[in-house]
């Protein structure tokens, strides 16, 4: 890899813009070439990374902050199969690779001399449907979150899988996950933990008023609907892009066409990086 392009969280300020001087100065020190995003666009397109002003010859993207800026980065730049790579300036980071300043340079060199693996992760896309007619659409890489508007009260819905029932829910919501957001909201809920290389979906219900209500975890190729019938209710990409929903609307979900091209520079395996971030204190 020779070209790349830099995407930091505005809002972490010092700690970040730090490691966007140090990467891009050794980056460049060494031979490469370095841009970096100037600006957030978020308030303009909902998005926080303007797709025409990373080059078309960019070999990987580098974001700085936290598995949330990882994932902003991933959703905005779908479809244009560029290999990214996270450096963790949060808290818990799953999909960052390097977290401590020592191993920035380890990263760097390795990108440069292509000592690197790529992984693809599968995106989940999900459809608002309202009598019959699109009216949103978009993608997850972590998770579609079916939740409360605005006020917790109790939401009905009905979930349907290849067009067949499956489950009424009262319950305070439906999480609806990749294998890589199995780690996310839906272990928080109580949901599975999967493999993240699997290619399946999770639904986890949130609080569900039901004592028999658990995970159930299927194949990527099904499709899921589930149907609003009472309370206000909203879907939620990835924590970010909010949809709000009315009663009798339906949310589409399936495997996405796109997926994440993740750069995996150690041989650790997911079973070590999980016992890793769960023994974090």
């Amino acid at each position: 890899m020779n070209n790349f392009y830099i995407i930091a969280n505005s809002n972490k300020k010092d700690c970040v813009w730090k490691t966007v001087e140090e990467v891009e100065g050794y980056l460049k020190r060494h031979g490469a070439l370095c841009k970096v995003q100037q600006n957030d666009v978020k308030a303009d397109s909902g998005r926080y990374t303007d797709r025409s002003q990373v080059p078309r010859e960019t070999d990987c993207i580098i974001t700085i902050g936290g598995d949330g800026t990882l994932i902003q980065a991933a959703r905005d730049l779908a479809g244009r199969d560029i290999p990214l790579i996270g450096i963790n300036r949060g808290h818990l980071g799953y999909l960052t690779q390097v977290r401590h300043k020592e191993d920035i340079k380890e990263m760097a060199d390795a990108l440069l001399a292509d000592r690197y693996q790529i992984e693809q992760r599968m995106m989940l896309d999900g459809t608002i449907l309202r009598q019959g007619q699109k009216i949103a659409r978009d993608i997850a890489l972590n998770e579609i979150v079916l939740t409360h508007q605005n006020t917790i009260q109790i939401l009905r819905f009905a979930v349907y899988v290849n067009g067949e029932f499956l489950n009424q829910y009262t319950a305070d919501g439906l999480i609806a996950a990749t294998p890589t957001g199995s780690t996310a909201y839906n272990l928080s809920a109580g949901g599975p933990i999967v493999a993240p290389h699997a290619s399946m979906t999770i639904l986890t219900p949130i609080c569900s008023h039901a004592l028999n209500a658990r995970s159930i975890v299927l194949p990527a190729a099904d499709e899921i609907c589930v149907e609003v019938q009472e309370g206000l209710q909203a879907a939620v990409f990835d924590g970010d892009t909010i949809v709000k929903l009315e009663q009798g609307d339906q949310l589409i979900v399936r495997k996405s066409g796109q997926v994440t091209r993740l750069v995996r520079l150690k041989q650790i395996s997911f079973l070590e990086n999980l016992s890793s971030m769960l023994n974090l204190t």
